[in-house]
């Protein structure tokens, strides 16, 4: 672990390797789990905002989903979260012509009808981040279901950090992306 301003860093995301194959694992961290995906209240209430716009890429089941739970819901914890359809898919989850899990939030801001991506712990998977009062954990969170997508990082030479860059910075800031690349290149030096 390190710290860089008011995170500590696991080494995890600079020594493990990472790179997506959603061919091989077809999207199942959005379709797997017990949970949705974590949100903050800003996200919530974004969410809420774009869901007239959202709407349209989603399927059915997810319509129904999100119009009897809410755009997005609290936990036994008081986490806010996506809701889930019958307790496995992320209500907001599509799939494509190969049956590939896609982000239908992530969609709308592909064909420009919204200007949010989708949720940051979504976009900084496979980090977690977990804030408390003092700071915030910044973690790699191992998942079998990954696997294929260390094995292809691993191939490729793409750890974890730069895998997830863009949403790093989106959600450190490009100053805290620089000082974490001074660590990791002091580290394999």
């Amino acid at each position: 672990m390190f710290q860089l301003g008011k995170t500590i860093v696991s080494e995890d995301i600079i020594e493990k390797d990472f790179l997506c194959n959603l061919s091989a694992c077809k999207g199942a961290c959005c379709i797997d789990g017990d949970a949705g995906a974590p949100l903050d209240a800003d996200e919530a209430k974004i969410l809420e905002a774009i869901y007239p716009k959202v709407k349209p890429f989603l399927r059915k089941e997810g319509i129904k989903a999100i119009e009897s739970q809410g755009t997005y819901v609290t936990s036994e914890d008081g986490e806010l979260e996506t809701p889930l359809i019958n307790g496995a898919d992320c209500a907001y989850v599509i799939f494509d012509e190969k049956k590939v899990a896609l982000c239908a939030i992530e969609e709308a801001y592909n064909q420009g009808e919204v200007s949010w991506k989708k949720p940051v712990s979504c976009h900084l998977y496979p980090i977690r981040v977990q804030d408390y009062s003092e700071f915030s954990a910044v973690n790699y969170h191992k998942w079998q279901i990954c696997d294929d997508a260390c094995t292809l990082g691993e191939e490729l030479g793409v750890p974890v950090y730069k895998f997830v860059k863009e949403a790093l910075i989106r959600k450190f800031g490009e100053d805290w992306y620089a000082e974490l690349e001074k660590v990791a290149s002091s580290k394999k030096s």
